[in-house]
């Protein structure tokens, strides 16, 4: 990769995410850590408004922006492929909005860019979780954004029922289930939920704030820390 492309990369990069690390930049940009240091240093003397520093991570000041990008050809097939992967998978509303995005996209591009999207010949049979089970994806996606408790009605591998309090975190799908990755106020622990084995979801006005050990970055380390297996 051209130094040019790198340093537009990291923009493009940084400008994208709330943080980024050196760490993330160079294994995005298969470089060493030095690399970005330096590119970064060089990026902020051009006077690109690249805040933070070595150690931390880098953010994008509020108000920065760069002329609206167009798509290639391949880049615009990616969209239409990963929507078409996605959408018999999500929760009906954010498929719906995802559908509207892809539009106002496609409605943007060159003809022949558009032309190939559209008739990209790559499909995904639905075998994505029933109505009732996205009906509660929708509902815990929510109560995740709003930081709202939810009590569930749950049912284990072994038939086992039970009453939880939970903090929901986030929502994984491992390519069959969705489940709901939380902290469970009755075990103190992190534990994860198929969401079609929840029999009944009451999502509560009361929010819940961070606190050391019981948040979303806590459990992806424990995750880390465990490695494969």
């Amino acid at each position: 990769m051209r130094r040019a492309d790198r340093l537009f990369q990291i923009v493009q990069l940084v400008r994208g995410r709330r943080l980024s690390t050196a760490d993330f930049l160079a294994e995005r940009l298969q470089v060493s850590t030095r690399t970005v240091y330096r590119d970064v240093a060089d990026l902020q003397a051009q006077g690109v408004p690249l805040e933070g520093e070595a150690g931390v991570g880098y953010r994008m000041r509020a108000g920065f922006d760069l002329p609206p990008l167009m798509f290639t050809r391949e880049e615009a097939q990616a969209l239409v492929a990963a929507l078409r992967l996605a959408q018999p998978r999500l929760d009906q509303e954010l498929a719906r909005q995802g559908e509207m995005a892809l539009s106002k996209i496609l409605a943007v591009l060159p003809a022949p860019a558009r032309a190939a999207a559209e008739s990209l010949a790559l499909f995904a049979v639905s075998h994505g979780p029933d109505e009732a089970t996205r009906e509660r994806l929708h509902r815990l996606r929510l109560a995740t954004e709003q930081r709202r408790f939810v009590e569930v009605d749950y049912h284990d591998l072994k038939g086992q029922r039970s009453r939880r309090r939970l903090r929901p975190l986030g929502c994984v799908f491992w390519d069959a289930v969705w489940t709901l990755a939380a902290w469970c106020e009755l075990r103190q622990g992190m534990r994860s939920f198929r969401i079609d084995r929840i029999e009944k979801l009451d999502v509560l006005d009361e929010q819940f704030r961070d606190e050391p050990g019981k948040t979303l970055p806590d459990l992806l380390r424990t995750v880390e820390a465990a490695g494969p297996g």
